[in-house]
């Protein structure tokens, strides 16, 4: 497995060795040996999935510490358009954005520390997403920022993209009082 990084402390792309032949392929998507010796020292204590058709944009979530996850990502099926933004108050990057296809062909994964919201939106119908995370999910600690917030800047490919009821009344990054 390749790890690079993205420009963004602690935000790192992973590009796992894929081998293919006329039967399809295998890939080890997870090592904890592998990951402990390259830093990631976390334990995983929860996996999830969604499925959802093109232009479905999930985000930009958090949890709040005590509850803060990091997050290993995934595509299964399909593609998506992944952003983690930096929401650590005294990182060098706070309020900056990393911007990532992730895809069924590509098998790329994007390790997402605690301290970043996250998002992504499907650029395919019927895209499966994969999270293995370091937290479970606590709802009194969740937390979110705009998907369109000027000052965050994403260049998402959509500009009205289907978003919960929820993701229409996340905070804008000027309002936001950070916990990380």
């Amino acid at each position: 497995m390749i790890i690079e990084k993205t420009g963004i402390e602690g935000l790192l792309l992973l590009k796992p060795k894929v081998f293919k032949d006329a039967r399809g392929y295998f890939f080890e998507s997870f090592n904890k040996d592998f990951f402990s010796d390259s830093g990631i020292k976390e334990e995983f204590v929860q996996d999830n999935q969604s499925l959802s058709n093109k232009n479905i944009l999930r985000g930009l979530h958090f949890q709040k510490p005590p509850h803060a996850q990091g997050k290993l990502v995934r595509v299964i099926k399909g593609a998506v358009l992944d952003v983690a933004v930096d929401i650590r108050k005294n990182s060098s990057t706070y309020g900056k954005h990393y911007a990532v296809e992730l895809s069924e062909s590509n098998f790329n994964m994007l390790w997402i520390p605690a301290g970043f919201a996250h998002g992504f939106l499907t650029l395919e119908d019927e895209t499966i997403f994969s999270y293995k995370c370091t937290d479970v999910y606590h709802p009194e600690s969740e937390g979110g920022l705009m998907w369109n917030d000027k000052d965050i800047n994403i260049n998402w490919p959509v500009t009205d993209p289907e978003l919960s009821g929820k993701d229409q009344q996340n905070e804008t990054l000027a309002n936001f009082n950070s916990p990380f």
